[in-house]
């Protein structure tokens, strides 16, 4: 239903109204948001298997806790490689490579994600069997082997996969201007600070100012969200109908 002057009544006739691109915007935003809950819940929700080596040998206290929070980064898997699904359509208009890559790199970093719930899903297993374990010592030696699993993915996903990304969306918004310039500056800032990091914690350099380097990352991504929510993308001229090569032009008619 809408009103006397034309403006629609309803949310749903206000959604059916919005353009596919800001749909799609909204949908990035949303998406990016949907990252930063789950990882961070997901990381509280993991702690007593992260800091305890003898938790598999424990009473099990915690593993719905632990099985919530691998349910919770797979959430955060799908969100990951949904970002790049729904900025492909609009940057890929602008560079193709670009948007290619990022939905490659982001399907990179959820397997990796995914790989570490594996870890940790598996050690919740080895609990449930501790009680008819012979060998206590060997079973605490498989489960740290896990845990160190997973926290070499998130060196690797959310650390060094993520920085490269980063820097390729970044670069590719920062030449579309289809967003506020300041927004993908954070990014090439921050992707690869944050790759520079994680190889330093690869090679097991000491760094007490790792979690700052992410703050760029986090400000780019969040900015970024809510930026597309709000505003969403802007109209450029590069959004025009590619060009055609020289060879394949139709001739043009013009007066004598």
């Amino acid at each position: 239903m809408t009103s006397a002057i034309g403006i629609p009544s309803t949310a749903t006739e206000l959604a059916s109204e919005m353009s596919p691109e800001r749909k799609l915007a909204i949908a990035t935003g949303v998406l990016f948001f949907v990252t930063h809950v789950t990882s961070i819940a997901a990381i509280v929700l993991y702690q007593p298997v992260l800091n305890h080596p003898g938790y598999v040998l424990g009473n099990g206290a915690a593993n719905s806790r632990i099985l919530l929070g691998g349910l919770l980064e797979l959430i955060l898997a799908a969100a990951v490689i949904g970002t790049a699904v729904t900025l492909y359509p609009v940057v890929r208009r602008h560079n193709k490579a670009l948007a290619m890559g990022y939905v490659g790199l982001r399907t990179l970093e959820a397997g990796i994600i995914v790989t570490g719930i594996a870890s940790l899903l598996a050690v919740v297993s080895l609990q449930h069997a501790a009680g008819t374990a012979v060998n206590a010592a060997a079973l605490t030696t498989v489960a740290k082997a896990l845990v160190a699993v997973h926290n070499g993915t998130f060196i690797i996903g959310p650390g060094l996969v993520c920085g490269l990304n980063t820097a390729v969306m970044a670069y590719a918004l920062y030449r579309s201007k289809l967003v506020a310039r300041f927004i993908p500056v954070l990014g090439l800032i921050g992707g690869p600070l944050v790759f520079a990091a994680n190889v330093a914690g690869m090679f097991g350099v000491p760094r007490n100012d790792r979690g700052v380097c992410v703050v760029p990352v986090f400000a780019w991504e969040v900015s970024l969200a809510i930026f597309l929510i709000t505003k969403g993308f802007r109209s450029t001229t590069a959004t025009a109908t590619p060009s055609v090569p020289s060879g394949e032009r139709q001739p043009q008619l013009t007066a004598a």
